[in-house]
């Protein structure tokens, strides 16, 4: 069984030897939280998932990224990261506006933490929602199980990039931005998926309520 609670930085999570996950560390052969955030463990490992948090490029990552400006050979792209990235125009079927909003797999990240892009697919309308980071596998889901419940409950398009930005149209944008809120705010809490199941239909019966 896994033991989920909310710690600080430097907060003792546990005195026995486990495998070490992300945002913990050692001394003295205590385990201890580096980041405000989710801590979970059970028999066999121990780890945080920050609450908060800006996002550094990873290989193999989808994002949602925005056309920041044109040079010779490509375009920098804004990730939502204290680095930019970049999209070679050879990888392009046609030229990009500044301002675009397109989707991306993450193929490398250097020593500077810049990060090189492709697979690239311009979004056209639409909008973006900014969200932490951090907060993303919560919008995705296991297996995409939470992106299911959000599109079919509200009719969208979705497209969550693990640099923290969200892109969606059509459907019921209204309801899915209070949905994606209240993931925002209980990304903590246990049986997620079927509470915000529960969120829209009771928001849909409610509206047809008030007409």
């Amino acid at each position: 069984m896994t033991d989920r609670k909310i710690v600080v930085p430097g907060e003792l999570l546990t005195d026995q030897r486990k495998k070490l996950g992300e945002h913990v560390f050692v001394d003295e052969g205590m385990v201890y939280a580096d980041s405000l955030g989710l801590a979970e463990q059970d028999s066999d490992g121990v780890r945080v998932i920050p609450l908060q948090g800006r996002y550094m490029p990873q290989a193999e990552d989808l994002i949602v990224g925005i056309i920041a400006r044109e040079e010779f050979s490509g375009y920098i792209v804004d990730i939502n990261s204290f680095y930019y990235s970049f999209v070679r125009k050879d990888n392009l079927r046609k030229p990009l506006e500044k301002g675009t909003v397109i989707s991306a797999k993450i193929t490398s990240v250097n020593e500077i933490n810049e990060a090189e892009l492709d697979q690239i697919r311009v979004f056209y309308d639409g909008e973006v929602l900014d969200v932490s980071p951090v907060k993303v596998p919560r919008i995705i889901g296991k297996k995409g199980s939470m992106l299911e419940v959000l599109t079919k409950g509200t009719g969208s398009s979705i497209m969550a990039g693990r640099n923290g930005r969200v892109w969606i149209k059509d459907g019921n944008t209204a309801l899915l931005k209070k949905a994606i809120k209240k993931i925002e705010d209980e990304a903590h809490l246990s049986n997620l998926t079927v509470r915000i199941t529960e969120f829209i239909e009771r928001e849909k019966k409610q509206a047809l309520k008030a007409k």
